[in-house]
């Protein structure tokens, strides 16, 4: 039950953390990612403030000898750099950069987005459909 209320409590203060910097404003994103234009350089600062409070946070974590409600800290084991890797994150990049979205920000503005959050939310659902029946397929199993 303590971590349900953890993941919930963690989940409304990043949706609030979201939708206070306004990085739920795809024009404000927007706006940020074009450098050569009418940049808004504001989400820098919100980025940046966004690393330091992970740092504190990974630093307060890390010198526990386990996580509050979990046994045993979950770490990734493969730090390897792989082409699927590389080819999500510029897909995710592509993604971002078009409509000034990504998924955390979209879910935040679910309640005040209206029809284009919707579009996006469905397509991003879409896009990870495929995904799933692509990489289950018995064809990309043969190729490999």
């Amino acid at each position: 039950m303590g971590r349900n209320i953890a993941a919930l409590l963690a989940g409304l203060i990043f949706g609030l953390g979201l939708t206070l910097s306004e990085m739920v404003n795809p024009a404000k994103v927007l706006a940020f990612l074009d450098l050569f234009g009418n940049w808004d350089p504001s989400l820098a600062f919100v980025m940046g403030a966004a690393l330091l409070v992970t740092a504190i946070g990974y630093r307060i974590a890390w010198a526990r000898p386990k996580p509050v409600f979990a046994d045993q800290f979950q770490v990734p084991g493969n730090r390897r750099i792989d082409q699927r890797l590389a080819i999500g994150a510029v897909l995710f990049g592509i993604g971002w950069g078009l409509v000034g979205l990504c998924p955390g920000p979209a879910i935040s503005a679910l309640t005040f987005g209206g029809t284009p959050i919707f579009v996006f939310l469905a397509s991003m659902g879409a896009g990870m459909a495929l995904f799933e029946v692509f990489d289950r397929s018995p064809l990309k199993k043969s190729a490999a």
